[in-house]
């Protein structure tokens, strides 16, 4: 088992790589560093990444699936002055977005600093001052004065990604840490976490992690890796947004220091209800501290790995975000090796007959 500082590491490794929907080729480039030698490595064209643990073929597989992606903007327009009109990748709330600064990606790859501009309040009327605001009043300055400048000197094209600009930072006094994109880049790291920790112990099942690409938008790489991979079992590991400074202490199901979350239904899948008490129990035995929801909002690539095939039983191990689809999330470093820990845990108990009464 890796220590605390580990772990540490690699979420926030994870978690500073640049990768909106479409775009998570340096994510995927953090996670094959950290998988070799864990499983052969393979990619198909939608940025979905394979790490199959190479185990005896005749053993029931494993899926475990986590998405590579981050929410973020993409430059939609580049006016005369140089400002960047952008839409959204995934989903946000347009008064979360201004003031914060982005990395704007350029034509050779690099990045440049840029700041999600609106009007000044001393420009404004008092009717726009009170009116919603809306994503087509932001725009990203990069500090340039002309389209001309920003084509030929900070070489910015149409479609180029957009990430916020955060650098993790954890506060280990209060095992808080602090960084973008937790959602998903947690799940990122609970199954890089369990294929190295796993890849030497006898096991009666076989494994293979598959990081899918655009669940921001639609679970889109999720769609593929289930066809792909034919599971016999899943194990969703998500981000999930956090409750506990949204809702009446006694609605709170997914509190950030309390332990990851087993979801029992969301807006597409109802959970395997028999492999959710299998989990649920694991959990009991280990003493491994959990928290139950159920949410009739959101979605995972639970939904689409559910129904491939001729169905396969899935569970999901969240990890409380706060303020996931903003530029800053905060999770607990504990949470995640529950999370991890409560994982092992299952898979050390699954064989053909105990998967069979799912």
């Amino acid at each position: 088992m890796k220590n605390k500082e580990d772990y540490v590491s690699l979420i926030s490794e994870l978690s500073n790589a640049n990768g909106i929907s479409g775009f998570e080729d340096e994510v995927l480039d953090v996670i094959r560093k950290h998988t070799d030698g864990s499983g052969k490595q393979s990619r198909d064209s939608l940025l979905n990444l394979y790490v199959e643990d190479g185990r005896d073929s005749s053993l029931p597989l494993v899926h475990l699936d986590c998405h590579t992606d981050e929410v973020g903007f993409m430059v939609k327009a580049i006016r005369p002055d140089g400002m960047l009109e952008f839409t959204t990748i995934g989903g946000w709330v347009v008064s979360n977005i201004p003031a914060h600064t982005v990395r704007v990606q350029t034509a050779d790859g690099t990045y440049v600093l840029g700041v999600v501009a609106s009007k000044p309040p001393h420009y404004m009327t008092e009717a726009e001052k009170k009116a919603p605001l809306d994503i087509n009043q932001l725009v990203i300055d990069v500090g340039a004065s002309s389209a001309e400048e920003i084509v030929n000197d900070y070489k910015i094209r149409i479609a180029a990604p957009v990430v916020p600009d955060v650098t993790a930072f954890y506060d280990e006094k209060h095992d808080r840490i602090f960084g973008k994109a937790f959602d998903n880049r947690m799940g990122c790291a609970s199954v890089v976490s369990v294929l190295n920790e796993m890849k030497d112990e006898k096991l009666a099942v076989r494994l293979t992690g598959a990081f899918a690409s655009q669940e921001e938008v639609g679970v889109r790489g999720a769609t593929v890796t289930a066809n792909h991979v034919k599971a016999d079992i899943a194990i969703v590991f998500e981000g999930c947004p956090a409750d506990d400074t949204v809702v009446p202490q006694y609605q709170v199901q997914t509190a950030v220091g309390k332990g990851p979350m087993l979801r029992h239904i969301d807006a597409r899948m109802i959970t395997n209800p028999r492999f959710q008490r299998f989990a649920l129990s694991v959990a009991a035995e280990e003493g491994i501290p959990v928290q139950e929801a159920v949410r009739t909002g959101g979605a995972t690539n639970g939904s689409a790995i559910n129904l491939s095939n001729l169905g396969v039983p899935a569970i999901v191990i969240g990890i409380p975000v706060r303020y996931a689809h903003t530029h800053y999330g905060i999770s607990s470093v504990s949470d995640f090796m529950n999370g991890v820990k409560l994982a092992e845990a299952i898979i050390r108990r699954l064989d053909r007959e105990t998967i069979g009464k799912f």
